[in-house]
């Protein structure tokens, strides 16, 4: 495992879903790339900051966020926040993205909306997961999806392993308890999207705790969850 990419609707998606387990791929020596889907203009809480500063702030919070877990290529682009559709040329950006990075690993929103935890499943999430695997098969392994793309210099490429964010079910845990001030750091670098940062922290232990119980290991560790799929 040398290179992975990663695929987020906002700002912030990735820290809150995976930055602890991003932060033990980087400490293994793995590349890792991020492609934000959209600038995150509907977010934030301040109405009195304009809707284009909110795009270079969240821009700029999400860089450092990505540093804080060791993730130095960070991609945007520069869809808007609230308006994300599944698309031809959606598809064929990350398809190219794809082929530019050639992960061995991707880990995208899950396509699948959850009932049961309905603020998992934003709309853009859901455009910016089918988009994504849409785009691992078939189109970025087809020579002949996107010809365009063969002649920039941009050969097909498949992608073995494929990670769903906030899936309705998971099939593997990371144990992130020793990389968690990591995942803390990058979540907090969202400063506009924090009403009470304070609050975030016990409210995530107790989380993801609860997700170490269920995978069994142990009371004392935290985890981050994934729906793991072969895609090769």
């Amino acid at each position: 495992m040398e290179r992975v990419l990663v695929v987020a609707a906002h700002p912030d998606d990735v820290d809150f879903g995976a930055a602890g387990t991003v932060a033990t791929w980087t400490k293994a020596g793995i590349d890792v790339s991020y492609c934000i889907v959209t600038d995150g203009q509907a977010g934030g809480f301040d109405r009195s900051v304009s809707r284009a500063e909110m795009v270079r702030i969240r821009r700029r919070e999400q860089r450092t966020a990505a540093v804080a877990v060791g993730a130095g290529d960070v991609r945007f682009l520069g869809y808007v926040d609230g308006e994300l559709e599944v698309s031809r040329e959606l598809v064929r950006e990350i398809s190219r993205m794809i082929r530019e990075v050639r992960p061995q690993r991707m880990l995208i929103p899950s396509p699948e909306r959850d009932w049961r935890h309905i603020a998992r499943s934003h709309p853009d999430h859901l455009a910016a997961g089918e988009a994504a695997i849409r785009a691992i098969y078939p189109a970025a392994r087809n020579p002949f999806s996107f010809p365009e793309l063969v002649e920039d210099g941009l050969e097909p490429w498949s992608v073995p392993d494929t990670w769903l964010m906030a899936h309705r079910t998971d099939n593997h845990a990371v144990d992130i308890t020793d990389v968690f001030d990591q995942k803390m750091r990058a979540l907090l670098s969202h400063e506009s999207q924090h009403t009470e940062p304070d609050e975030l922290e016990p409210r995530l232990r107790h989380w993801l705790a609860a997700r170490a119980q269920e995978h069994r290991l142990g009371d004392d560790r935290l985890a981050e969850t994934f729906f793991v799929l072969s895609t090769g």
